[in-house]
């Protein structure tokens, strides 16, 4: 394939992994039900979350992992396997975790939640980046409020940020991708990165 991903095609890939966290896919839980085979198993949401995202960690990083995805996830834009597979990984457990805290992972502006920490921003800048400044105590309830067509706006901002964080050419080697995203070319899964990601998300949604 080639070596460039364009920046505006990464909202459709996000969209299409986040319905496959909801819908689940052939060997993979929904998560909602991963949510909530955690929950039983532990007495409280906090320790049922780290233990979600230290599981996610050990499997991902378990050799042979990432090409397991093959045939089960068909992107409707172009991206390797191991990039696929590692955020279809990480927006199951958001979402998952989002479960836990009670929040509506079917709710348009729970998906923004789900990108944005992801992606490593606050509400606050991301409001900020579409043009709506806000201050961050008040950010989380002006989100709530927002018209769905500013949503796709700040879902695509969201996009073109986990790609674009340096320069602004809107185009991006996917060898200097994957750092972004927490990944390598290669295959191997950056779980240092997803155990950051998990924390956040637990910050988010739980604290």
């Amino acid at each position: 394939m080639d070596k460039v991903f364009e920046a505006g095609k990464m909202l459709k890939a996000l969209d299409f992994l986040y319905e496959k966290a909801l819908t689940g896919v052939a060997g993979f839980d929904r998560a909602e039900d991963l949510a909530n085979n955690y929950l039983r198993k532990h007495s409280d949401k906090i320790k049922a979350a780290n233990s979600l995202v230290n599981n996610q960690v050990k499997k991902c990083a378990a050799s042979g992992f990432l090409t397991s995805f093959g045939g089960l996830i068909t992107l409707p834009v172009t991206l390797p396997i191991n990039i696929t597979s590692v955020l279809y990984v990480q927006i199951r457990m958001i979402a998952a975790i989002a479960c836990m805290g009670g929040f509506d992972i079917n709710d348009d502006q729970v998906k923004t939640y789900v990108y944005m920490v992801l992606a490593g921003q606050s509400i606050a800048d991301t409001l900020k980046d579409v043009g709506i400044k806000i201050t961050t105590k008040s950010a989380g309830k002006v989100l709530k409020n927002i018209p769905g067509a500013i949503l796709i706006k700040i879902n695509k901002q969201i996009g073109y940020r986990l790609i674009t964080k340096a320069g602004d050419t809107g185009i991006i080697n996917l060898t200097k991708f994957v750092p972004v995203l927490g990944g390598v070319v290669s295959g191997a899964f950056d779980g240092t990165t997803t155990k950051l990601i998990g924390n956040r998300a637990i910050k988010t949604f739980l604290e």
